[in-house]
This record gives C-alpha cells, sequence and structure tokens, in this order.
C-alpha cells in the first residue's frame, strides 16, 4: 500500500477528476446522502462532532474549527450571520483548494449548508481567486444544479434555508486575509482591518461572521456521516485526520494527495510524488506547507512528521502542507530571494513595517545572492526580519520574514562563504584592496 491512507478512508474520492463531478456523479459517490439527519441534529450537536473530531483549520492557521465555529452569537437576531469561504488559495505553491473547487464542488456545497446551520446562518458567501476561471466556473454549475435540486436554497428539502453565492478577487495575495478578504468582498480595497472587533463579533456588513477554508468545510459532512472518533483516529494527538498535501520542484511526480496527518515526510515524498529528484541523497532543502514557512533542511526532512506539532518544534509549520522541495542543483538564496521579491509585490501598504521592511529585505537578499553583501548585514537583515515579523495587522509580515528566517537558520555558512569568494575576487581588482579587507 502506498502511504498510511487506505482507499476507502478517502474522503475526496474524485480528486483527479476521474468520474462525474456534476450532481448525479457526486450522490453516487455519496455526497448528499443523510444530510437531512445531520442538519435535524441542530448547531450544538454539529459544533460539538467537529470539536470531537479534532479538524483544525487547513487554511495553514491549525485554529480548531469546532471551536471557531461557537464564537458565533448562539441567538438569531435582526444582524443575519455569514459563512464566508476562503477560495483565495494564492500561497506560492499551494494548489489544494482548486482540485476540490474543480473535480469536489458539490462537498464543498454540502459543506457550507452543513456549516451554516452549526452557526445560524443562512447566507454563505465563497470568495474564489479571481485567476481561477474553471474553478469557478464548475463551482457554479453545482451551486444551480444544487438550487434546481432544492438542496440549497430557500424551502429547499432540507430544512434549512441556505443562500450560497460566489464572489471573486482580482489577485492579490494579502485577500487570502481573513480580514482583507472581508474588507474586498464590501467592493472595498482589500486591506485588513484591525482586530478586535474579531468576524465573528463584526465581520461582512458589520454582521457576526465565520471565514473558513475551503478544505475545512469540504471534510465535514463526511466526518459527520463516519463519525468524529474515524476522523479522530487518523495521525497524533492534536493532529488528527486526512488532509490535502502536496509537493512541487524537485520531485518526480509534482501532484495533490489525501494522507493521513502525521505521516513522516520521507515517506510521502517517497511514496506519493515519486522521490526526489536524483534520489533522497540529492535533497537540499524542504519548504514544508506553501513558501511563507520556514525551511527545513534535508537532515531534518528525513525524520520529521507532517503535522503542525512537529514541523513548529523544528520552527517551520505545516501551513497548507504544499512541500517545495529543492535539490542540490537548486540555489537556495536565490529561490528565498525570489520569495521575497513576492512578498514585497504583495505588500499591500498599509503597516510601515511591512511597507519598508519587505522592500528593504528583497534588496538585500538580492546582494546576498550575488555576495556583494556585506558580512555584517547578514545580522542586520535578520534583524529588520525580527522587526516586521509580529509588528504588523496580518500575518504578511511574518510570511516575508519566516523564509529568510529559516534560510540563515540553516545556510548561513554558505553565504558566508559566497560572500567571501565575491570578496577575494574583488581584491584582485585595482583599488578593490581596502574594500576586501574590512
Amino acid at each position: 500500500m502506498v502511504g498510511i491512507l487506505q482507499d476507502k478512508d478517502r474522503i475526496f474520492t474524485n480528486l483527479y477528476g476521474l468520474h462525474d463531478w456534476r450532481l448525479e456523479g457526486a450522490r453516487a459517490r455519496g455526497i448528499w446522502n443523510a444530510t437531512a439527519d445531520m442538519i435535524a441534529q441542530g448547531p450544538d450537536w454539529l459544533c460539538d462532532q467537529v470539536k470531537a473530531s479534532g479538524l483544525r483549520g487547513r487554511g495553514g492557521a491549525g485554529f480548531a474549527t469546532g471551536l471557531k465555529w461557537t464564537f458565533m452569537p448562539k441567538q438569531e437576531s435582526e444582524r443575519p450571520h455569514y459563512l464566508v469561504v476562503n477560495a483565495d488559495e494564492s500561497e506560492p505553491g499551494t494548489c489544494k483548494d482548486r482540485e476540490i473547487l474543480r473535480f469536489e464542488p458539490h462537498r464543498l456545497i454540502e459543506g457550507c449548508l452543513v456549516a451554516c446551520r452549526a452557526m445560524r446562518a443562512h447566507d454563505c458567501f465563497i470568495y474564489i481567486r479571481g485567476e481561477y476561471v474553471r474553478e469557478r466556473e464548475n463551482l457554479e454549475v453545482a451551486i444551480a444544479e444544487a438550487n434546481e435540486a432544492r438542496l440549497i436554497g430557500k424551502d429547499n428539502i432540507h430544512g434549512w434555508d441556505c443562500d450560497i453565492r460566489v464572489t471573486h478577487g482580482g489577485g492579490a495575495y494579502i485577500c487570502g486575509d481573513e480580514m482583507a478578504l472581508l474588507e474586498s468582498l464590501e467592493g472595498k480595497k482589500g486591506q485588513p482591518r484591525l482586530k478586535p472587533p474579531f468576524p465573528a463579533g463584526s465581520g461582512v456588513y458589520g454582521c457576526p461572521t465565520t471565514v473558513n477554508n475551503v478544505e475545512s468545510i469540504a471534510v465535514v459532512p463526511e466526518i459527520l456521516r463516519r463519525g468524529a472518533d474515524w476522523f479522530a483516529g487518523f495521525g497524533r494527538p492534536k493532529n488528527t485526520g486526512t488532509k490535502l498535501m502536496s509537493a512541487s520542484g524537485h520531485v518526480n511526480r509534482p501532484c495533490v494527495v489525501e494522507e493521513a496527518m502525521s505521516i513522516p515526510m520521507r515517506q510521502l515524498i517517497d511514496e506519493h510524488f515519486g522521490g526526489v529528484r536524483g534520489g533522497w541523497g540529492n535533497l537540499k532543502a524542504v519548504i514544508p506547507g506553501g513558501a511563507s514557512v520556514r525551511l527545513i533542511p534535508a537532515h531534518e526532512a528525513e525524520e520529521a512528521l507532517m503535522e503542525f506539532d512537529d514541523l513548529a518544534a523544528r520552527k517551520s509549520g505545516l501551513g497548507t502542507a504544499a512541500m517545495i522541495v529543492m535539490d542540490n542543483s537548486c540555489d537556495v538564496v536565490a529561490a528565498i530571494a525570489r520569495l521575497s521579491y513576492f512578498y514585497k509585490h504583495e505588500s499591500c501598504g498599509q503597516c510601515t513595517p511591512c511597507r519598508e521592511g519587505t522592500g528593504w529585505m528583497w534588496r538585500i537578499m538580492e546582494r546576498m545572492v550575488t555576495g556583494e553583501a556585506e558580512p555584517k548585514e547578514i545580522d542586520m537583515l535578520l534583524d529588520v526580519a525580527s522587526q516586521v515579523e509580529g509588528h504588523t495587522i496580518c500575518g504578511l509580515g511574518d510570511a516575508a520574514a519566516w523564509p529568510i528566517q529559516g534560510l540563515f537558520r540553516h545556510f548561513r555558512p554558505e553565504i558566508e562563504q559566497r560572500i567571501a569568494n565575491y570578496r577575494s575576487r574583488r581584491a584582485n581588482v585595482p583599488g578593490a584592496t581596502l574594500i576586501a579587507a574590512e
């Protein structure tokens, strides 16, 4: 058997689009089965079951999904409750949600209905990345089918009115942050709001709102059908369930797979992604969870588990479980410099540390690539990164600082050697003696 998860335990049974993704095919795979029974159990039961399953947010933060739902007001009032599904998948290297939107849209729609009942909401917005054209088309077709079959909408057969609407962004990475997403959803400039107030108190149009990732919502109905204990049986404590994981870069078979949490990283790469190009001995580093987490070197990747706690203990993170694999042919300094440019480009400019710091870090990283930087600038760069980290309204400042911190944590000697080599070459140029001797 490849990996840990058996085929009978897979939630996403049409991940690769091999079967019919429309309503008839979805029903044949068990979607929309016993949905009315789940809805009839009421909000408290639904939240308790999701909490018991141990499901943590699949968008990167890893916050307990069931607990997050309970933050919504327990009583309905003149202020409507909203569910917002974050389908603005813009993290470099991440491509899991698009497979759900393309090939499992009814699983997401069913999850939206159940989550709306759990939070006493009658309205759901799915905010989809502007570049996801085919994904949006499939999703809108599936929503139309569900409305026509009276699975959702007003006076539907499940007994809970739920209106699901799709809106798309303009391609800004910052709108992946829940507060910037809400601003964009309201037609404003996509800039994060200050917290508090939190979305559960004042979200869309100042009303109670919960923002969840696509995968977090899509897995809920299957958890309820099979039981919370079934889902909690995968992985280690506090890292339970199944998870969509992917790999790009220097692997032989880049793709997206569903696997059990806590699977060893090496087993995942070797058995699902065909191994590292040139063999495991050719591995240099792995960014485990999309571009915004710190990389880990090969010797740590050999022992690491794909879960929140193990990777956090290694000063990295699971993030979206989208691994970027780099072999020894990769210039890891240039790779991180490219990510620095991305974050500089995507900064909304609202916070001074991020607006000024991301550009400064990128310019220094470019000099690190060629070796033109001064040795003292390494510590200066790390100092600036630490001042950007944790000092911005949203997480983009952290995301810009962490790849740089990970690089110097594990590959500082390589960068120092690069600077030394550049300075030794310049020493042979007339007039460069004093500069090289600094």
